[in-house]
């Protein structure tokens, strides 16, 4: 279809095929090095995927990460994406890493209800100050969370900061793509899911990253987003889509200083 190569990300992403055997081995080695500071599989819903891995670090936490996975709402589980939460463990943040029903099996909205969840589990579990991050369609599915109806309040008042990476915050063109076989999407809930029609959250810190080397769509969703939101927006020289989350293993990278207010 017509929007089909513009949202294509691996057809234009060198080794692409190695990205992911590449972060499941990553992520393998990171659960195994924190040992008992894993907790894999902590589940928050009736389903297999929803569940999620805890990741504490050394001492109290100063507060919890929550990282949703991207993958076109159809791809992708929590395994592949442990070792993102070392520049937040090593800065003393507990990280929260959900999986979630994929499409066509569910829709987006459906999706968008299985992180609430995820996020109300994490919460009953933690204190402090919660952070959101996401990738991609993660990216789309934490800014939602800021949506008045659904989450309560007394969770949404601890969400002090979301970071969306590389974000599909307007779903409307995905309408005209391939993937919609699967993604199901009509014009009703492609609105209604986008964040970028979201009016902006009071009292919570946005920062929108982008690899300056992404897709040109991606590019746009993440400038039209920021103006939106009115959220600071950064775009990361010599990154595209798959690598532009590395920094997230950093602890004294932009991004986790940003992630997690740190000056």
């Amino acid at each position: 279809m017509r929007l089909d190569d513009a949202y294509a990300n691996a057809a234009h992403i060198e080794g692409a095929e190695d990205y992911p055997p590449r972060w499941q081995q990553e992520a393998a080695t990171f659960r195994k090095k924190l040992g008992f500071r894993a907790q894999l599989g902590v589940s928050y819903g009736p389903t297999e995927r929803e569940a999620f891995d805890f990741f504490e670090p050394e001492g109290v936490s100063r507060g919890t990460v929550i990282f949703v996975h991207g993958g076109y709402w159809k791809a992708f589980d929590r395994s592949y994406w442990s070792h993102l939460a070392q520049g937040a463990v090593a800065r003393g943040w507990a990280v929260a890493m959900p999986s979630y029903d994929l499409c066509p099996d569910v829709r987006i909205a459906q999706i968008t209800g299985q992180i609430a969840r995820a996020v109300m589990e994490v919460a009953k579990r933690t204190q402090g100050d919660i952070v959101l991050a996401g990738h991609s369609a993660g990216g789309q599915l934490v800014s939602r969370m800021m949506d008045p109806v659904v989450l309560p309040g007394d969770i949404r008042d601890r969400i002090t900061r979301i970071l969306p990476i590389s974000p599909v915050a307007d779903l409307e063109p995905l309408l005209e793509t391939s993937m919609n076989e699967v993604l199901r999407l009509d014009m009703v809930e492609a609105r209604a899911e986008s964040p970028v029609n979201m009016p902006p959250p009071h009292g919570v810190h946005v920062s929108i990253w982008v690899g300056a080397e992404e897709r040109p769509v991606f590019l746009e969703q993440a400038e039209n987003f920021a103006q939106a939101w009115g959220a600071r927006h950064h775009v990361v020289e010599g990154r595209h889509h798959f690598d532009v989350i590395d920094a997230l293993t950093e602890p004294d990278s932009a991004m986790v200083r940003d992630l997690l207010g740190l000056k």
